[in-house]
């Protein structure tokens, strides 16, 4: 006879059983099985949901950041062209000026808005001389070259400058330009 004292008890248990009652306690039954998929495809299902609930809120914060990046682009302009307002103003508000005092003030608010200009990108368009470019310059009009050197389609005449923001063409310049002599 063997010693049985040697086994543990638990692998006894298990011994005792039939072999379909000990593979049921090892593999979880269908139902089992099914219960913990719906258990994860409802977690799966969270998870979704909170990720398109996520992107939905991220969408609509950028289109929030958009509006507001639109509403206040000017705002550093608006700043700059301030200055110009109360230069203008204070002119205004002076009485008994002299026609100097007067110009010299113009003439000064005329180089703040330049400043003003120049620090948001936008650049004038003065083409006197140049070749003309359909891209920067409006013709009004073609007229006959008075000399012998200037070319066709030269930029005779700016009636009107023209302006670009960072190399986009806001305002093309109005000119007049030369056409071959007949």
């Amino acid at each position: 006879m063997q010693d049985n004292s040697s086994i543990p008890q638990d692998q006894e248990a298990a011994a005792a059983q039939s072999p379909e009652a000990a593979e049921a306690t090892v593999i979880p039954s269908l139902e089992e099985l099914l219960q913990a998929a719906e258990l994860k495809a409802v977690e799966h299902h969270d998870a979704w949901l909170r990720a398109k609930a996520e992107t939905e809120n991220v969408r609509r914060r950028a289109q929030e950041d958009i509006g507001k990046a639109g509403k206040f682009a000017v705002e550093k302009f608006s700043g700059e062209l301030l200055a110009v307002k109360d230069s203008l103003e204070a002119a205004l508000a002076s009485e008994n000026q002299s026609a100097e005092n007067l110009k010299a003030g113009v003439e000064l608010t005329l180089r703040q808005l330049i400043a003003a200009f120049e620090k948001s990108g936008l650049k004038e368009i003065n083409p006197l001389g140049e070749k003309f470019d359909p891209h920067k310059h409006q013709a009004i009009s073609q007229i006959e070259a008075t000399d012998d050197t200037t070319e066709a389609n030269t930029v005779l005449t700016v009636l009107q400058k023209g302006y670009a923001l960072h190399e986009r063409v806001i305002r093309p310049a109005l000119v007049v330009v030369s056409k071959a002599k007949a």
